[in-house]
């Protein structure tokens, strides 16, 4: 099956106005300024896929505290979106707060989430869209394998401080096997920056192993 319009890294997040659980939302105008998650999932009263919205909403305020919001979706009509929070509510006890999206197939085409030999059901996608509207992550999972709630989250917040404070972070952060919770200087591009770094290290602002691999703390 070919694949239209599949969005790249750094793309803006294709404009479209969806019909979800809370109404009509225009994306992504309507989370401009905040960040959102976008997660599709193969389809309502599956198993994995309860076992995600649950962990999804238990992350909930974790994720608000880093103003992102997410926003649920699959190729199953307003309804069974409804009858399937109901389901989670009374049988599970806890209230699915944030947005489904109720896709006709548009939005799963247009973000490439339809599922090869699966039939209409979406694959398990992950977009990361920052407050400007851009497309900072995309995540893809086969319908056997659940997400790690905890590996959204920290991706979220590592790209913020990234944003922020111009670094790069370093593999399993804030638990770094060789620096810890410290972050990674971008590589110099230049002879200059790189005596430049080395200087920095003997005045004790920056470690460095070498030129090409300093750290610090925030």
């Amino acid at each position: 099956m070919e694949n239209k319009g599949i969005p790249l890294l750094g793309d803006m997040f294709p404009e479209m106005t969806v019909v979800t659980t809370h109404g009509e939302i225009n994306l992504p105008n309507d989370f401009a300024g905040k960040w959102f998650v976008l997660f599709s999932h193969p389809g309502d009263f599956t198993p994995v896929c309860t076992t995600e919205f649950y962990s999804f909403q238990k992350k909930i305020d974790e994720f608000k505290a880093l103003n992102c919001e997410l926003i649920g979706l699959s190729v199953d009509q307003v309804f069974a979106h409804i009858k399937w929070e109901e389901w989670i509510k009374e049988n599970l006890g806890i209230e699915i707060t944030f947005p489904i999206i109720a896709d006709t197939g548009a939005v799963a085409d247009k973000l490439g989430l339809i599922h090869p030999g699966k039939g209409t059901n979406t694959v398990r996608a992950v977009f990361v869209v920052d407050a400007s509207g851009h497309i900072r992550i995309m995540l893809y999972y086969p319908q056997e394998l659940g997400r790690n709630m905890d590996e959204i989250l920290r991706a979220v917040k590592a790209m913020q401080i990234a944003d922020k404070n111009g670094v790069a972070m370093p593999a399993n952060w804030p638990n770094n096997e060789l620096i810890k919770d410290e972050v990674i200087i971008p590589p110099a591009k230049d002879v200059k920056t790189a005596k430049e770094r080395l200087e920095k290290e003997k005045e004790g602002k920056w470690k460095c192993y070498d030129w090409w691999l300093c750290h610090k703390k925030l």
